[in-house]
């Protein structure tokens, strides 16, 4: 018989017995089935639900605001990039040039399939152009702004009387 087929009281030379004592493991003390000595625990029914409760509605909009914050920023993205590409549309050298219903076009082709809103069906992003120059180059300003919905904050920030409106503006030179 090798050493771990051998029974424990044979290993360390006296019999085996279970105590009721306590014993440290890791500066923990663990002690015998039914805490307090084997006296009987004092009842805490329902505190745990009651602690959940008054911690669900913080987690709830810690999670809500972060989805919301995420959100935002992917829409602040795509009303970026939309300006981008309708700015590039209207300087590109062309006979005739773009007008300025075709850039909007342009702008809201781009963000229609892209802007994220659940439930309703946003409005188109509002688009701004401005025609100048910048150092005798002709310029071409294209500004997007967009009221985000969201799912709380959004909403929230709305019915407060302040509507969380993104913005992005792109100005290119004429080729």
């Amino acid at each position: 018989m090798t050493w771990f087929q051998e029974p424990i009281s044979q290993l360390f030379g006296r019999p085996y017995q279970q105590t009721q004592s306590s014993c440290a493991v890791a500066g923990f003390v663990l002690g015998p089935p039914g805490r307090n000595g084997g006296k009987p625990q004092a009842k805490q029914g329902g505190w745990a639900v009651v602690e959940f409760a008054l911690i669900l509605p913080i987690l709830m909009g810690l999670l809500v605001g972060g989805i919301d914050a995420s959100l935002a920023l992917y829409d602040k993205a795509v009303i970026t990039n939309a300006s981008r590409e309708g700015a590039r549309a209207g300087i590109v050298a062309r006979k005739p040039l773009v007008t300025d219903a075709q850039i909007r076009q342009v702008v809201n082709q781009y963000a229609q399939g892209a802007l994220v809103s659940f439930g309703s069906n946003p409005a188109p992003p509002n688009v701004l152009i401005q025609k100048g120059s910048l150092g005798g180059d002709p310029t071409l300003q294209v500004t997007v702004s967009y009221t985000f919905q969201g799912i709380g904050l959004g909403s929230l920030f709305e019915s407060l009387g302040r509507p969380w409106v993104l913005q992005a503006t792109t100005a290119m030179v004429y080729e």
